[in-house]
């Protein structure tokens, strides 16, 4: 027999193929006992602020439009704001918008200069106006069906405010932007949300800042602030607190219509606002949540 007759020689590369194919199926099987494990023993969620809303409407800062400008419109920021609303409706909510005009002009400050206030809040709300046609016209951009109405007649450019074609347009999956205030003269545009809210059905306000959330004083001027998860309406007023007008929280209050205050430009924070995730600070009754 010559040499190496009868023996069987081995092919090193296949045996390699065989030890790397024994060594994924023990990872593939590691990978599915894993998943298996995570399965039957889920990582608890985190618990909610709140349940989930369906009807919500969002206060917009007139402030926040003009980004780093003292004022005009900043492009890329009424951008950011539509993808915000458009991820919010793409999940099933109903969302109507209520949009400042401090941006362009407060009333407030210039009757302090001498212009008559009344006259001067009317100028306001064509301001907001102004506001509620860019936010519109980005929205559609992105395939987002919206509709605005005012509270000052302007059929041109927008529809007037009707509460119940507001809600039909909601039923069917539009964005309703309700611009020009409450249409009078000493009501804020966040007294204005509370108000269209409860006409509407809505079932919270949620009011967008430039900060995250509520403190027991301003955290832009004192580092050492305190942030609010959770408050009273009545201890709102109480402190005095200046996140929004008594006005609007006192109509919340009397309503028992739930209040969220959050950061706007931080990214996905409208549809966490919406889902109930711990952001910013939630205003309500004591006991309600």
């Amino acid at each position: 027999m010559s040499e190496g007759e009868g023996e069987h020689p081995v092919d090193g590369s296949a045996a390699h193929s065989a030890g790397a194919a024994v060594r994924a199926d023990a990872a593939a099987g590691a990978v599915t006992s894993a998943a298996a494990e995570a399965e039957r023993y889920p990582e608890p969620e985190a618990p909610k602020a709140h349940r989930r809303w369906n009807r919500v409407v969002v206060k917009l800062s007139g402030e926040a439009f003009s980004g780093n400008e003292p004022l005009g419109i900043s492009p890329d920021v009424v951008f950011h704001l539509a993808k915000e609303i458009a991820a919010v409706v793409a999940d099933g909510v109903e969302l109507a918008a209520v949009v400042g005009g401090g941006n362009m002009f407060r009333g407030k400050q210039m009757a302090e200069r001498g212009i008559d206030r009344a006259r001067a809040d009317y100028m306001g709300m064509l301001g907001t106006v102004i506001n509620c046609l860019a936010l519109q016209d980005v929205l559609e951009k992105l395939g987002v069906e919206t509709r605005v109405q005012t509270a000052i007649t302007m059929g041109q450019v927008a529809e007037p405010y009707i509460p119940r074609r507001a809600i039909r347009h909601l039923e069917k999956g539009r964005v309703v932007i309700f611009g020009a205030g409450l249409g009078a003269p000493f009501f804020s545009t966040d007294t204005c949300a509370a108000q269209r809210a409860l006409e509407i059905g809505a079932e919270a306000v949620l009011k967008g800042t430039q900060v995250d959330g509520v403190y027991d004083a301003d955290p832009r001027t004192i580092p050492g602030a305190t942030r609010f998860t959770q408050i009273d309406y009545g201890e709102v007023l109480r402190r005095e607190l200046k996140f929004m007008d008594a006005t609007a929280v006192s109509l919340c209050m009397d309503n028992g219509l739930p209040i969220v205050v959050f950061d706007l430009m931080e990214e996905g924070n409208v549809a966490r606002a919406v889902r109930g995730e711990r952001i910013g600070t939630l205003i309500c009754r004591s006991g309600d949540y």
